[in-house]
This record gives C-alpha cells, structure tokens and sequence, in this order.
C-alpha cells in the first residue's frame, strides 16, 4: 500500500489563500448584485434627467424672479427672492384656488376609483361576449382624444341647442331650454367632473379587472361558504389582494386629476370667473393672462412640490408593500 504524498508548499499556500478567495468571490457577487439593479435603471433616470432637468431648474429661477413682458423682450429677469412666493401667500384667491383643487381632485378622484372598481365587478359576472362589448366601448372611451371629447361635452352641453338641455326638457326634469351649465360653479363643476370622470373610469375599470381574475375563486367561495357576505369578502379576500393596484391607481389619480387644466379651460371657453379656478388655470391666468411669468413659475413649483409629496408617499407604499410581501 503506496503512502501518501507529503504537502508541497504550493499546495499549503492554495489551501491558505482559499478562503480569501472564496471571501474575494463572495464580495464581487454581493457587490454586482448590489449594482445591477441601478445600472439597469440608470438609462431611465439619465433621460429623465436630461429632459426635465433643465426645465424644472429653469422654473424654479423664475420663481425667484420679476419676470414680465419687458424682462421677456430682454431674456433677462429681476432676481426678487422670495417676494413671489410671498404674493401667494398674502393672496386669498390662491388659497380659495388651493381648496378648490384639492376638493375637486377628492371628488374626482373618488368617483373615477369607485365606478372604476363597480364596473370591473361588472365584467367579472358578464359574458364573454358582453365583456368584449363592454370592454371595446370602454377602450374606446379612453382612446379618444382630450380635446375631441371636450368639444363633444360643450357641444351637448351648449346652452342655446345642446342636447342634453333637450332630453331633460323632453323627459320632463324641468324647463332646460336655453339653461346655462356654466352660471352656477356648483353645476358647472359637475358637467366638468362627469367628463373627467367619464374619460378616467375605463383606465381603472380595465386594470381592477384584471386584478380581480387573479383573486382565488376557491378564497370567495370558502369564505362565502362559511357565511361571508359581499362586502366582507370584498374587505377580507379582494381588497387586500388588489391593495397594491388600489395604491397605484390612486396616487396616478391624483397627480393627473390635481394638474388638470384642458378639461375645464376649453370647457368654460376662457370664462374669467376666479370661481372656476384650479391651480393649473390659475398659474395659466397670472402667467399668460397678466404676464406675471414669474409668479406663475411660483405657483407652478407649489404644485410640483405637492406632486412630488403624493409621489413620496407612493413609493413608500409600495416599499411597505412589497417588504410585507
């Protein structure tokens, strides 16, 4: 029986570095691992970046300028501090504007969520072939145009032989014959609420659904079997499962609906009436309207630093989200 072969110092010296090799290893994979997943997203940023960088530094410099029609003819602008932001702030129409938005994007938002997820329940129990009807006329609700579908609201709407003033005298709601939407706030803010709406249900409507055909049927029905209404198995079994699309759908919600401006600009026609602002068309009137442009760039970084608040908050619901899941 041949004894073993002595140790070499070579072979000493390969068992001695192993595991600083093994750790050196160990570091690289842990450090691409770390990496990776920025250097995929850094193209993205990058773009972002290169596009809305220049313009958002450039706003946020008005901001802090007197920057008028003179300033716009010499492309130079007074440096006046925080003096803008301190007309905003001693200015009650801004603040009634701010109300009004955030009042107006709860409504909205509220009402596109709720009839979004209702008609997604809808589709759920059609058939096959009244969900592909459902789901075109949806998908075609959405597609169209902003401009286009304004146009047809303030066309039925038209005081002097809009059809909607037709119907509801014909069905007898009332004498509606050369009846103005737009003299009362309340009413005008409704017809541009149910085109928001109407425009915005689909998007939500489309994607609950499709989050509902992921939900366990064998979850709703042992649930039901054990005595579970609706609304419980809603609140116990659907809602948690769709939290994160909830979450998505709101924040997206009410970012678009809090900086909405074409709906109800074209829709009042360039009505003068402070009563109809929102903060969109209020930093439209003090820009374009009074040639304020530095005190519509203010007004502009306040909605952008409420826009990155409600974004804030998302991304840390889906952290939260995805750390539970």
């Amino acid at each position: 029986m041949s004894e073993p072969l002595p140790a070499t110092a070579g072979d000493a010296a390969g068992v001695a570095l192993g595991p600083h090799r093994r750790h050196r290893r160990l570091d690289r994979g842990q450090l691409a691992e770390a990496v990776i997943p920025y250097g995929l997203i850094a193209p993205a940023v990058i773009v972002i970046i290169a596009i809305l960088g220049y313009p958002i530094y450039y706003l946020g410099r008005l901001s802090f300028e007197h920057y008028g029609l003179f300033q716009l003819i010499a492309h130079k602008g007074v440096w006046i501090g925080l003096a803008n932001y301190g007309t905003l702030i001693h200015d009650p129409v801004f603040w009634h504007t701010l109300v009004r938005t955030i009042v107006f994007t709860a409504v909205n938002v509220g009402l596109t969520i709720g009839l979004g997820t209702l008609i997604a329940f809808l589709l759920k129990e059609l058939g096959r072939f009244m969900r592909t009807l459902v789901t075109a006329a949806l998908v075609l609700a959405w597609s169209m145009p902003v401009v286009v579908a304004t146009q047809l609201w303030l066309w039925m709407t038209n005081y002097e032989n809009g059809i909607v003033n037709y119907l509801f005298t014909k069905l007898g709601f009332g004498n509606f014959i050369q009846y103005d939407w737009f003299a009362n706030t309340l009413v005008g803010f409704a017809v541009i609420t149910s085109l928001i709406v109407w425009g915005a249900v689909p998007f939500v409507a489309v994607t609950v659904y499709a989050g509902l055909t992921q939900v366990p049927a064998e979850l709703l029905e042992a649930a039901s079997l054990d005595g579970s209404g609706a609304f419980a198995r809603f609140r116990d079994i659907t809602f948690p499962i769709l939290k994160p699309i909830f979450v998505i759908l709101t924040s997206l919600s009410i970012i678009w609906d809090f900086q909405v401006f074409t709906q109800p600009f074209l829709l009042l026609q360039q009505r003068p009436d402070p009563g109809y602002w929102l903060m969109s068309i209020y930093a439209y009137e003090k820009s374009f309207g009074i040639s304020q442009y530095g005190l519509g760039s203010a007004i502009a970084v306040v909605m952008l630093a409420l826009m990155l608040t409600v974004t804030v908050f998302y991304i840390r619901q889906m952290i939260r989200i995805g750390e539970v899941q």
